[in-house]
């Protein structure tokens, strides 16, 4: 079977998105001819290239402040080629490469992830969530079948685009399980909060930032990810003379970000808006518990035992209280997704698209 992947931004870029693209494609390469299709905002990427497996094609794009990635060529691309691969996974409501492999469906079958959210993160992407609806809904009209990634997401999608539920099939992201199970926490003379993701307001680091001085000393916060709130929180560090306990990091390898994870003694995302968290998963799987804002998909992991909420609008008391309750503890058993799991459904499903 010939596939093709459509998303906004692929391997080595870092996120949720690319995880997912990336460990189903590299999983489903060893059965199906795939082709990813993304865009490289940077241009510095090839154009062209193998990626364990995977051959990946990247287009010049604009994605003013990160967002959008709009690519007149890759919906070339797209328009001159799908026909010639059995299904099309795109990626991403909240990106324009869906909405061209959506207008450049022909006699291929359309299958679209997308990791929505239900509104635009800053006032100005809210803004324009209101006339792109229009344009949006029509992915998920064209699409054959919809994968998401949570029940949270299914819910969101069903009602705001009157998608009928029998359309809609509901596949976790997936932990590799087996790249943990190396590592060891190493020894240290100080406890560490860890925050992994994008850097944007919506993801509430700002929160953990301004609790930091409440904190016992010898308790730190690594912040990993990048975005174009990263100078905001530095200079709100800076204010709070908290700068020598936040630690940022970027660009870390894969076995980087893994070791952090496992040296962390509480990990924390206190995002507004998720459609699942890849984190989430990868810091329960590094034996890490985590405190979570009781919010969309965040609320399917808080368990009270390995993941502790806490509601918004944040109260910084109320979130100190609960890391000194939390860092440092132990995590139970979490029975989670391996990708080969999910890899499988997604190949499943295409099978069956295919025989539409």
């Amino acid at each position: 079977m010939k596939l093709l992947q459509v998303c906004p931004r692929y391997y080595p870029y870092f996120g949720g998105i690319e995880e997912h693209v990336r460990n189903i494609s590299e999983r489903l390469s060893k059965k199906h001819d795939i082709v990813v299709t993304t865009t490289d905002p940077s241009g510095k990427l090839p154009k062209e290239n193998f990626v364990n497996g995977v051959e990946v094609k990247r287009f010049k794009c604009w994605a003013p402040r990160e967002a959008y990635y709009f690519s007149g060529d890759l919906k070339r691309y797209l328009m001159e080629n799908s026909d010639s691969f059995d299904v099309v996974h795109a990626h991403s409501y909240h990106a324009f490469p869906a909405l061209y492999a959506a207008q450049a469906k022909g006699e291929n079958k359309l299958v679209f992830t997308p990791h929505y959210h239900g509104t635009g993160h800053t006032f100005f992407r809210k803004l324009l969530h209101i006339p792109y609806k229009f344009l949006g809904k029509r992915i998920f009209q064209k699409a054959d079948r919809i994968i998401c990634v949570s029940n949270y997401e299914r819910s969101l999608v069903t009602k705001n685009f009157d998608v009928t539920e029998g359309k809609v099939m509901v596949i976790p992201n997936g932990v590799n399980l087996e790249e943990f199970k190396g590592f060891r926490k190493r020894k240290k003379n100080y406890r560490t909060i860890l925050s992994v993701g994008r850097l944007e307001k919506y993801k509430g680091v700002q929160h953990l930032i301004r609790g930091l001085p409440r904190l016992d000393h010898d308790i730190i916060l690594e912040i990993v990810g990048k975005g174009p709130n990263k100078e905001s929180l530095v200079k709100l560090a800076r204010k709070l003379y908290a700068e020598d306990r936040v630690k940022f990091f970027q660009d870390l390898s894969r076995t980087e970000l893994l070791q952090k994870y496992t040296d962390a003694d509480v990990f924390i995302l206190l995002s507004e808006h998720e459609a699942f968290g890849m984190s989430v998963a990868e810091a329960l799987a590094s034996k890490t518990p985590c405190i979570l804002a009781n919010t969309s998909a965040l609320r399917e992991w808080i368990d009270g035992e390995n993941c502790f909420g806490v509601n918004y609008p944040i109260e910084v008391d109320e979130l100190v209280s609960l890391i000194n309750k939390v860092i440092g503890r132990k995590v139970h058993h979490v029975d989670m997704w391996d990708w080969e799991e999910a890899a499988g459904r997604v190949a499943e499903l295409y099978n069956d698209v295919a025989e539409m």
